[in-house]
């Protein structure tokens, strides 16, 4: 999914992960996700921002987030969405709220991560349920949640009540308008910050410096 045209280093192309915590197929969370993300890569083409965006599902990686808990270890698939995510240049988050909080997937997803894997990041968040009366959980559960990770959430998140899906939906505050003032505040974020550098964290040259590698770090160990 990508959008707009890239125009020198400070327009390359920004790498959006989109993080749904839905449970059924389809869902109003996966709905909302990707309607924020549309609204995102279109205010960033008008920026003549590119945006690359992938979307996780995560009930597709419930299984390995559990054994991850349980064992301290990633397999592959959950491995290789994590290094996604964290090495993106923004995150559109959204989870469904049960008992007036982030569901139970979404906060195993969240005890997953380094504590520090997304700090500075901005992040877009998302929630839905059937009323509207748990709208007020994005600022007292959700927004505390990444603020605690020094993530940098943007001012603005976007409920969805099942109502505004349908004609009797807010009409002082519709979901659409909701929907693009975040995504504005999102690209506003990610226009004013350098692309993300897509780096391997197991690559020994991210940490031992360009063209070395363990042979030289046990070689200084030894004194040669």
């Amino acid at each position: 999914m990508t959008a707009g045209s890239g125009a020198g280093a400070s327009r390359a192309a920004r790498r959006i992960a989109v993080v749904s915590a839905g449970l059924s197929n389809p869902s109003s969370t996966r709905l909302l996700a990707d309607r924020l993300a549309a609204a995102t890569v279109k205010e960033l083409a008008a920026r003549d921002i590119t945006a690359e965006v992938d979307v996780f599902e995560l009930r597709d990686y419930a299984h390995d987030i559990t054994n991850n808990l349980l064992t301290g270890f990633a397999p592959p698939a959950l491995e290789s969405m994590v290094n996604a995510v964290v090495s993106s240049d923004a995150v559109i988050a959204v989870t469904p709220i049960f008992s007036t909080s982030y569901s139970g997937l979404f906060k195993s997803f969240i005890d997953v991560l380094d504590p520090d894997a997304l700090t500075g990041k901005p992040v877009l968040i998302g929630a839905n349920a059937g009323t509207a009366r748990h709208s007020l959980a994005i600022d007292y559960a959700i927004r505390p949640l990444f603020t605690y990770l020094h993530a940098e959430p943007v001012s603005t998140g976007v409920f969805a009540a099942s109502s505004d899906w349908g004609a009797a939906g807010d009409q002082v505050a519709p979901l659409g308008e909701r929907v693009d003032r975040g995504a504005r505040e999102l690209a506003d974020a990610i226009a004013r910050r350098e692309p993300a550098k897509n780096e391997d964290p197991f690559d020994p040259a991210n940490y031992l410096g360009e063209g070395r590698s363990f042979g030289h770090l046990l070689g200084g160990l030894a004194g040669e």
